[in-house]
């Protein structure tokens, strides 16, 4: 499927290029340049999106230039579209190609606001009631941090300090804390962050689809379990298909990465085998990487289920995509089924892309309030 989507990218982005390139033609600065040349001012429309996608991707990297180049061509459609429009209802040309110029100011535009939406972090709370004798609870949820992607390990920090504001009881990271990107440095200084955090019920992990590696431990220096030894070493728990009581009132059930079913040699419990046997008068809360096992966690009478991986579908107008095709149960957000919550978050940062349109980028605070 990635190489699918990778395929289309570069494609989309050669086709891109050469539309632009043609509309850069018709800019009054080109034309004089050219001085009516048409395979000079071919080529001079030609090199200006071609500066573009090498500037950006200096900056940005090669798959955030593409990115660029695809929304620049969208954009510049619509203009050109309701340039026409205009032009026929007006029945004159005008003398300056003002839609070029409006389609870069609006790319321009949109786009920053889309790089901010990645790396600034919101706060997003959700209050949960339950008719179960339990105490109150405050869970700080993280996902997809990427680290070394929108900020280091020592910029993951400040986001720890934040969270720690919150005065969580129980914090979980569900998944993608690092990616093969992230440097053995980061890794090391980002578990360092998270052993700051003083909470009543301590730190939690899971596993994600990114955190052991798709290259092997020579790719990034450092192996699935190498993670997972520095993040015990900063009093953080890591759940695999594993369960935890937490006081009298609740059960924490951490699973194995959906992912796993299909590396070979590994699995994942079913969530009838894990929470066979459990008392239903505590109120038991999954961390489950991919929101993908809604039927099965639904069917076993879970109260709540923590994922992250959508990135919240990043992109407009693609952001439900995966939903939409049956890839997630759910996207982002909210969602009651019986007597199970389902929150997906959006996730803290990103992996490769520096954009976000569809979402923005968050943590997560449950208050889940018991009866009397």
């Amino acid at each position: 499927m990635w190489a699918i989507l990778l395929g289309t990218l570069v494609i989309g982005t050669i086709a891109g290029i050469l539309y632009l390139g043609n509309r850069f033609t018709k800019f009054t600065l080109i034309q004089k340049t050219a001085k009516g040349k048409k395979l000079v001012r071919y080529l001079l429309g030609l090199l200006s999106p071609l500066l573009i996608l090498l500037g950006t991707g200096t900056l940005l990297g090669p798959i955030n230039a593409e990115i660029v180049i695809l929304h620049l061509v969208a954009v510049w459609l619509a203009c050109d579209g309701t340039a026409w429009l205009i032009q026929k209802k007006r029945g004159k040309t005008p003398k300056k190609y003002l839609a070029g110029a409006f389609a870069l100011g609006i790319t321009a535009i949109y786009l920053t606001c889309a790089w901010f939406l990645a790396n600034h972090v919101w706060r997003t709370p959700y209050t949960l009631e339950t008719d179960k004798q339990v105490e109150n609870l405050r869970i700080v949820q993280i996902a997809d941090s990427h680290v070394g992607n929108t900020f280091d390990g020592e910029g993951f920090l400040k986001h720890v300090q934040a969270m720690q504001a919150e005065n969580p009881d129980l914090v979980v990271i569900t998944g993608d804390f690092v990616d093969d990107d992230t440097s053995r440095e980061d890794m090391i200084a980002a578990c360092r962050a998270l052993g700051t955090l003083e909470t009543t019920y301590g730190v939690f992990y899971v596993f994600g689809n990114h955190d052991k590696g798709y290259y092997g431990p020579e790719f990034r220096g450092y192996s699935g379990q190498d993670l997972v030894d520095e993040l015990e070493k900063n009093r953080v728990t890591v759940l695999q298909d594993q369960i935890v009581p937490l006081g009298d009132s609740f059960y924490l059930i951490g699973r194995q990465d959906r992912f796993e079913e299909h590396r070979p040699g590994s699995s994942r419990a079913s969530m009838e085998k894990l929470t066979a046997g459990l008392d239903p008068n505590r109120y038991s809360i999954v961390l489950d990487h991919q929101p993908y096992d809604y039927d099965a966690q639904e069917a076993a009478g879970v109260d709540l289920v923590l994922s992250g991986h959508t990135h919240g579908g990043q992109f407009f107008p693609f952001n439900y995509m995966g939903q939409w095709t049956g890839i997630d149960a759910k996207t982002y957000g909210l969602e009651k089924r019986s007597n199970t919550s389902f929150i997906v978050t959006s996730g803290i940062a990103d992996w490769a892309l520096k954009f976000r349109t569809g979402c923005r980028s968050e943590y997560v605070v449950v208050d889940v309030q018991g009866r009397p």
